[in-house]
């Protein structure tokens, strides 16, 4: 049977998954309410986080495809996943068009000699201009430096929430036979005679199993691989070191499917081997050449997790030591290969990440499992090459209403963005953007406020460069406790005049915790649990009516975005919180002057 592998790319929220899902409803193999997005925080956040293997049969061919994330945080997953597959299909909106992901992983595509199918999807919208969009694309095109066979790509056009295709975007049929027709078409075929080759396999993700420990997603390149085959693994140094198989699997749909024996051209989930790695080479004997590399790329901010040490840790986690956070943290580096952690300092442990989103993953994950830690601010990595400072830089495309746009540019100039595009079309602006990391932190929910919702924030690592000058970012101050207790409304209704408050009436505050911001952006000692001073005088009319706005709550993200240099962000199963590295007044007072 003809094997065929491809890979779904496309920027985040372009309808990856959704499309991925039409098709193995198409082929029989999921439920109408299945879907590849089956971790929680995926399904709550509408993005695919982690890349996902599935397989369909379609005219005698067996076809693998793997859902990719669009988010740029998770861009080291999708290119793992492009060494190992033979072509793409590269989805772009129809309305919205080519987007800062759509540009890195066309580009990644184009780089590997990948020649795309393009899908312009949702041309439903009432909004959609597929001509428009597919104009785009060749720009793109050109503009990566695709070769002239790469320019001369397929474009089939869909509405995949519907699970129609079709090659005109005014007639789609009532199904996705013309999508899948043109992979059996136009997708070289990746099965070939095993009957004297050697085994040659690369894993390009990996999977963890309670019982079966690690797991190596491998593309088999040459030759067969059995259950209970013993192999060599060849590291990125030509090392070598020997294993054995103990389980394999295919994938049929969604689901795992034990076999035996798999040949060249699949895609197979191996166990057995537990210190396999991204990029190694599996071979059948230790004098065989090793498969090209796979390289990850670098990480682009830091911060540390450290044992949450407020009056309130202890009350709603069960798993609080320092032991146990550092556990959590080696099993997430068993599947997390964008993710480093130095596990040097007994006290804190620093985790380099991708990006916010990325971190902010983890961190929900380990507090849904019960784990309370808190975290300082996120930093951007510097690095020293050559005796010149350099700090990671980042392409950000802005799309807002015309009427923003002026304060929009006003900030992201004060962070060192340095404008690279401005078109306007209808009254919308598109803004380019050329920032270093370091000013990006913390702006997203400035932006959302400044476009009032309406804005769309994209970024992507573009490389490290010379550091800029020094960054204004956001100006709050804090809104401090200065005592412990229960919140009154009373007390918030006059403080709410000051800034924005974090808490509503009746929370638990201890002494220490930021309640609020101060738009003046000096830090502010406040007492949250005073209430209104009681007399037996009544008195017509000078009773006010207490109307309190309603908090800003904080979300992982947010507290990430607002956190101060002297803070942590306190980070338990059921609360989130923001408080001052040093709790009491004298304390802060006492490190303010011993850092000046």
């Amino acid at each position: 049977m003809d094997i065929r592998n491809i890979a779904i790319i496309a920027h985040v929220d372009h309808g990856k998954t959704t499309l991925t899902d039409a098709i193995l409803r198409q082929a029989g193999l999921v439920a109408e309410e299945t879907s590849m997005d089956s971790d929680s925080i995926e399904q709550e956040r509408g993005i695919t986080i982690y890349a996902k293997n599935a397989s369909f049969f379609y005219k005698n061919s067996k076809i693998n495809i793997i859902d990719t994330p669009g988010h740029a945080d998770f861009s080291s997953e999708v290119e793992r996943v492009l060494r190992s597959i033979d072509s793409v299909l590269l989805l772009v909106d129809a309305q919205e068009g080519p987007m800062p992901q759509t540009k890195f992983v066309l580009k990644k595509s184009l780089e590997l000699g990948l020649e795309p199918i393009v899908v312009i999807n949702k041309v439903d919208k009432p909004a959609a201009r597929p001509e428009m969009v597919l104009e785009m694309v060749y720009e793109l095109f050109l503009d990566l430096g695709a070769s002239d066979k790469q320019l001369d790509f397929s474009v089939v056009y869909a509405v995949s929430k519907m699970g129609q295709a079709g090659l005109d975007s005014k007639e789609l049929a009532s199904n996705l036979d013309p999508l899948l027709d043109m992979i059996v078409d136009k997708v070289p075929v990746a099965s070939r005679e095993v009957s004297d080759t050697l085994l040659l396999a690369q894993p390009f993700n990996l999977a963890y199993d309670n019982f079966l420990g690690r797991l190596a997603i491998c593309r088999i390149y040459e030759g067969k691989i059995k259950s209970g085959q013993s192999v060599f693994i060849k590291d990125k140094n030509g090392l070598s070191r020997s294993g054995k198989i103990t389980k394999l699997f295919s994938w049929q749909g969604l689901s795992r499917q034990e076999e035996k024996e798999v040949v060249a051209g699949d895609i197979v989930l191996v166990a057995g081997l537990p210190d396999i790695f991204i990029g190694e080479t599996i071979c059948e004997k230790n004098n065989q050449e090793s498969l090209p590399a796979i390289s990850i790329d670098e990480p682009t901010i830091c911060l540390d997790f450290l044992v949450n040490s407020s009056p309130f840790a202890g009350r709603e986690g069960k798993f609080v030591t320092s032991r146990q956070i550092k556990e959590r943290l080696e099993k997430e580096l068993e599947v997390n290969v964008g993710l480093r952690i130095d596990f040097s300092d007994n006290s804190l442990f620093k985790v380099y990440g991708r990006g916010e989103l990325h971190i902010a993953v983890l961190l929900e994950n380990m507090r849904r499992e019960g784990f309370e830690l808190q975290v300082s601010k996120p930093e951007a990595i510097i690095k020293e090459e050559g005796g010149v400072k350099m700090e990671p830089f980042e392409e950000l495309i802005l799309d807002i209403p015309e009427n923003c746009s002026g304060v929009v540019i006003e900030k992201i100039a004060k962070r060192r963005g340095e404008m690279l595009d401005l078109k306007t079309e209808n009254a919308h602006t598109r803004l380019v953007f050329s920032i270093p990391t370091r000013g990006l932190l913390g702006y997203r929910e400035e932006f959302i406020v400044d476009t009032k919702g309406d804005g769309i924030l994209c970024s992507r690592f573009i490389g490290f460069k010379p550091m800029a000058d020094k960054i204004e970012a956001h100006s709050l101050g804090s809104m401090v406790s200065m005592i412990a207790g229960k919140a009154l409304a009373y007390s918030l209704w006059n403080l709410q005049e000051r800034g924005v408050l974090y808490i509503k009436s009746n929370t638990d505050v201890y002494e220490g915790m930021v309640i609020g911001n101060v738009s003046k952006g000096n830090d502010m000692s406040v007492n949250p649990v005073k209430g209104k001073k009681l007399t037996n005088v009544r008195a017509s009319g000078s009773d006010e009516a207490i109307i309190l706005i309603p908090p800003l709550e904080l979300s992982l993200e947010r507290g990430l975005s607002l956190i101060n240099d002297d803070e942590y962000l306190e980070i338990t199963p059921q609360s989130i919180r923001l408080r001052k590295k040093h709790l009491t007044e004298n304390a802060r007072n006492q490190a303010r002057k011993t850092t000046t």
